[in-house]
C-alpha cells in the first residue's frame, strides 16, 4: 500500500466523523440518550450526567463507509475485511444494545455480564468459521523468539478469550474523556504499520481506517467531551483490535501495544481479589485512571500520560517487528 493510499483512508475517515458527528450529538440529545455517572465514582464526574453517549455510532459508520469506499476504490476488500467488520460491528451492536438499556431505563447498568459474554462468544465463533474457509493457520508466534506454538483446535478457545478479553478490557479503559479514543488509535495505527509490513494492505485499511475515525470522533470526546463512545464503541474497538492482532499473526505482541488496556484490566482484577481475600483495596478506586484521579491528577494529565504510555509500548513494538 502506497502512502498516498494511506492518507486517503485516514482522512477519509476522519473526514466522514467530523461531518456525522455535529449532526449524530443533536440528535442524541434529542432523544435524551445522556450518560448515566455511578454516584461511588470520582465527583468530578458527576457533572457528566447527561452528556449524550452512545456516540460510538458516529465512528463506526465512518469506519463502515471508509472501508467500503476505499476497499472497492483500491481493491482492498477481501474475506479478512468481511471478518474484521463482522467483529467490529457484532461487538458494536452488543454494546449498543447495552447502552440502549441503560438510556432507556436511566441506569447504569445495561445487559447482564452473561448476556455480553453469549453475545460476543456467537460473533468470535462466527469470525473463526469465516477464517477456516481459508488457509488460516492455528500458530501463535511469542514475539521476539523466533518460537511458536500450534494451538490446533484450541485455537478456537484462543480467539474467544482473546476477542471478549480485549472488548471488555478497552471497555474498562474508557472512563474519561478521550482516554480510549486516543489510545485505541494509536493501537490501531501501530497494527496498521505492523499488517504493511506483512504485505496485507486489505487489514491495513481497516486498521487505518479505524484511526482516523478516531481522531475526528477525539475533537468531539476531549476533555470537556460533548458525546461519548459508550459501549457502543468500546467493546466494538476491543474486539476489532483483538481480531486484527489474529490476523496480522501478532497476537501476543497485543499484550505490549495493548499495554494501556492489559494494566486497566490488571488492577480491576487485583482490587476485586484483594478486597475479597483480605477486605482491603490495593487502589483508592478501579480502573486504575480512577485511582491517580483520586490521588490528586487532574482528568487531563491521566488522560496525556495514558497516552504517551501507549505511544511509546507501540513504538517499541513496531520497531522491534521491524528490525527483528
Amino acid at each position: 500500500m502506497k502512502l498516498a493510499t494511506t492518507l486517503t483512508i485516514l482522512v477519509t475517515a476522519f473526514t466522514i466523523t467530523v461531518v456525522l458527528a455535529p449532526i449524530a450529538i443533536p440528535i442524541l440529545r434529542r432523544l435524551k440518550f445522556g450518560q448515566s455517572i455511578r454516584e461511588e465514582g470520582p465527583q468530578s464526574h458527576l457533572k457528566k450526567a447527561g452528556t449524550p453517549t452512545m456516540g460510538g455510532i458516529i465512528f463506526l459508520l465512518a469506519i463502515i463507509a471508509t472501508t467500503l469506499i476505499m476497499g472497492t476504490m483500491f481493491n482492498l476488500f477481501t474475506t479478512l475485511t468481511v471478518v474484521l467488520l463482522l467483529v467490529l460491528v457484532g461487538f458494536g451492536v452488543i454494546g449498543f444494545l447495552d447502552d440502549g438499556i441503560k438510556v432507556i431505563f436511566k441506569r447504569n447498568l445495561g445487559l447482564t455480564s452473561l448476556q455480553k459474554l453469549i453475545g460476543q462468544i456467537i460473533i468470535s465463533i462466527a469470525a473463526f468459521m469465516l477464517l477456516r474457509l481459508g488457509t488460516f493457520n492455528t500458530v501463535v508466534e511469542i514475539p521476539f523468539t523466533g518460537y511458536s506454538i500450534d494451538f490446533g483446535l484450541f485455537y478456537i478457545a484462543f480467539l474467544i478469550f482473546w476477542l471478549v478479553g480485549f472488548s471488555n478490557a478497552v471497555n474498562l479503559t474508557d472512563g474519561l474523556d478521550g482516554l480510549v479514543a486516543g489510545t485505541a488509535s494509536i493501537a490501531f495505527a501501530a497494527f496498521g504499520v505492523i499488517a504493511l509490513f506483512n504485505k496485507q494492505a486489505d487489514i491495513a485499511l481497516v486498521a487505518f481506517a479505524i484511526t482516523g475515525a478516531l481522531l475526528g470522533f477525539l475533537i468531539f470526546n476531549i476533555n470537556p467531551a460533548k458525546v461519548f463512545m459508550g459501549d457502543t464503541g468500546s467493546l466494538a474497538l476491543g474486539g476489532a483490535l483483538a481480531m486484527i492482532s489474529i490476523l496480522v499473526k501478532a497476537e501476543l505482541l497485543l499484550l505490549l501495544v495493548g499495554l494501556v488496556f492489559v494494566i486497566e484490566t490488571l488492577s480491576v482484577i487485583l482490587q476485586v481479589g484483594s478486597f475479597k481475600l483480605r477486605k482491603k483495596r490495593i487502589f483508592k478506586m478501579s480502573p486504575i485512571h480512577h485511582h491517580f484521579e483520586l490521588s490528586g491528577w487532574s482528568e487531563w494529565k491521566v488522560v496525556l500520560v495514558f497516552w504517551s504510555t501507549g505511544l511509546v509500548v507501540a513504538l517499541i513494538a513496531v520497531m522491534m517487528e521491524a528490525f527483528l
